[in-house]
């Protein structure tokens, strides 16, 4: 069995900290699919742990999980690409802030083909450990651009494109009104933050706003949906209006 020292489990433990993850540039991978995902990426994995390698003990001090998984690896993080506008369909994420639902929607984005994912208004970090394990891959694969909603907006907007948002009301029927898809031109969906919706700023840049309809049409249920659903529902709208 190999050693390890005290100080490589504590360096390794550390990752899961936001400050650490900044200074070394570093994040943890953890499970056979999720490391089986970063090998097969262009993600550079720094080093590769196995528990019958370092044992039982010293993985389940390593990992931030709730038991201590087989395989964890250190991934260096992907230096950010510029962001090149083209057609297509984006996700504007203005201040999405739970790690479980920007996994989520990274891993729509991965199944739904989206351009890119464009987070502003201070999202949840990428790397942030609850963030990379429920993408469930989709980490490796996906586009991602962080910075300003409002700058991001514009840049599609400039670009002869159009900037959608999804409304809790006021806004016109996903379903049944005209929508451009991406085919033609870029085409963003902004998704606002969990409590507080897309911030003023933002909604004024909107080429439209959009309401995903109750059943039935007068309520009555949960006030809204969880921000990933929407974004599910809008994604499967876009995306149909394409395939008939």
């Amino acid at each position: 069995m190999e050693n390890i020292s005290n100080s490589e489990i504590k360096s390794v433990k550390a990752l899961t900290a936001k400050k650490f993850r900044d200074e070394t540039g570093l994040f943890t991978v953890e499970g056979e699919k999720m490391v089986s995902e970063a090998l097969a990426s262009d993600f550079e994995v720094v080093k590769l742990y196995r528990i019958e390698q370092i044992g039982e003990s010293a993985m389940e001090r390593m990992s931030g999980l709730s038991s201590p998984p087989p395989v964890l690896a250190v991934v260096r993080q992907r230096a950010e690409r510029p962001l090149e506008v083209r057609g297509g369909l984006y996700l504007l994420l203005d201040g999405i802030r739970d790690p479980g639902n920007l996994g989520t929607i990274l891993r729509l984005a991965d199944w739904f083909g989206v351009t890119a994912v464009l987070a502003g208004g201070e999202s949840v970090e990428l790397y942030n450990p609850k963030v990379v394990q429920s993408t469930m891959g989709a980490v490796f694969r996906v586009e991602y651009h962080t910075g300003e909603s409002c700058g991001f907006a514009r840049r599609i907007l400039d670009a002869g494109g159009c900037v959608y948002g999804t409304v809790l009301s006021g806004g016109e029927n996903i379903y049944t009104g005209e929508l451009k898809t991406g085919s033609d031109c870029p085409v963003a969906i902004a998704v606002g933050n969990e409590s507080a919706g897309i911030s003023p700023a933002l909604l004024s840049l909107l080429s439209g706003r959009l309401f995903i309809p109750p059943y039935p049409p007068q309520g009555g249920g949960c006030e809204s949906l969880n921000a990933a659903t929407a974004t599910a529902i809008a994604l499967a709208e876009f995306r149909r209006r394409i395939l008939i």
